[in-house]
């Protein structure tokens, strides 16, 4: 059965390079791109998704986001170069690569926007990757409304990435995340929080044909279902010095409804519980196959080959199956 991997990473040479210049030790999450070889050989990358029959990826850049470690114009110099790499691949090897997710330079919003326009006009790009906050900032912030506004009219998808770093600690009595809880727990809660934000600030009730993927299956929504439900139709019960009783009336629908409006995909590291939990959540026309090569220990094969036995074992019909490998994708993605 075919599958479009919808969530894989790369670094196309034109970026490495810049980033090499710009930031060639950047710690902790950098020092982990660094030591992952799919991430810029093609031929490793090649080989290991000849492992799979039918199989071809869109793709991303990996983290950490480009505003993190670059100043403004050396952001948007890299977002350029990072396109015109993905657009590149994407043309030279059709049978590999279905498309790509725009990447931004996202501390300068108005140049973010017009890369974007580049990318999805001139470069073929299937949308972009946004990252669930910008130099701390929420992304419902006003300056990155128009992004927003240029995806609905594109009628394209936005791709949602968590992000923090290990300067985000545990405990407000240190100043540093330890033991990687960091990206164990605190990724998740990245986009739980980044999902809210855009609930309550009523993105989708301004565009209501807003398309945003979430990555790692929706993140924390599916297993909170019960506090995002009725546990947020009570919104203010817990909160003294704010009415937020008001943001209730204010929305056309439920917390709970806004939640289902989003994408999901399968890039779950091999866990097939979580799955079928975000599966139920979704519903199996808003989730997407994906594996998030090549950030497994085997470095590319072992997330693709789990994932692909936990989608061949999901309680759904072949035709649902399909649609989840590969036919949802092709229809958000216009591919």
């Amino acid at each position: 059965m075919r599958k479009i991997d919808i969530f894989t990473h790369i670094t196309p040479a034109p970026y490495n390079d810049g980033v090499m210049k710009v930031a060639p030790t950047y710690k902790d999450i950098g020092k982990r791109m660094r030591g992952v070889p799919m991430l810029t050989d093609l031929d490793v990358r090649f080989r290991v998704m000849d492992r799979f029959d039918d199989y071809v990826q869109v793709l991303s850049l990996p983290t950490p986001p480009i505003e993190v470690f670059a100043k403004r114009s050396d952001a948007v110099d890299l977002a350029r170069a990072a396109n015109d790499g993905m657009a590149e691949l994407v043309q030279r090897y059709p049978d590999r690569f279905a498309g790509f997710a725009a990447a931004l330079p996202l501390n300068d919003p108005d140049a973010a926007v017009r890369e974007l326009r580049r990318a999805l006009a001139d470069l073929g790009a299937r949308g972009f990757q946004l990252y669930s906050n910008v130099l701390g900032k929420p992304v419902s912030a006003p300056e990155f409304e128009p992004l927003f506004e240029t995806m609905v009219e594109y009628d394209l998808p936005i791709w949602l990435h968590p992000y923090r770093g290990a300067d985000m600690s545990d405990y407000k009595t240190e100043d540093r995340s330890q033991y990687e809880i960091w990206w164990t727990f605190g990724w998740p809660y990245e986009t739980s929080v980044a999902m809210a934000r855009l609930v309550f600030a009523g993105h989708f009730d301004r565009f209501p044909a807003l398309k945003i993927i979430t990555h790692h299956m929706g993140a924390m929504a599916p297993y909170f279902e019960g506090r995002v439900g009725p546990g947020w139709d009570q919104l203010g019960a817990r909160t003294s010095d704010v009415d937020y009783s008001q943001v209730l009336k204010q929305l056309a629908k439920r917390p709970l409804e806004y939640f289902k409006m989003f994408y999901a995909d399968t890039a779950l590291f091999g866990a097939y519980e979580p799955t079928v939990c975000g599966l139920g959540f979704f519903g199996v026309d808003h989730v997407l196959f994906a594996s998030d090569a090549p950030f497994d220990p085997e470095q590319g094969p072992m997330y693709i080959r789990e994932t692909i036995k936990i989608v061949d074992r999901l309680p759904v019909s072949d035709d649902e199956r399909e649609r989840i490998y590969w036919r949802n994708a092709a229809a958000l993605l216009k591919l």
